[in-house]
């Protein structure tokens, strides 16, 4: 996106975590996540939730919960 002059913004960046986690790609899921709050753009209700769901494909219940708490801590109310 930046090589065409686009910027991220967390509507492209959820959908990115969406597309990962469709692929069944939960590490880089959670990269782009992780990249997210790196470059001060704070995720929302809708990222942590791809986040969870790409890992609950690959079965990686512990990474699921906790992004559930790091998104209570965010003051983010799960849906």
């Amino acid at each position: 996106m930046r090589e065409a002059k686009l910027e991220p913004d967390v509507v492209s960046c959820s959908a990115g975590i969406s597309a990962c986690g469709k692929g069944e790609q939960w590490q880089p899921a959670l990269a782009l996540l992780s990249e997210m709050w790196e470059v001060k753009m704070e995720p929302n209700v809708f990222s942590y939730n791809a986040g969870i769901s790409a890992c609950e494909k690959d079965e990686q219940w512990h990474r699921a919960l906790a992004l559930l708490s790091e998104m209570r801590k965010a003051k983010l109310e799960p849906n």
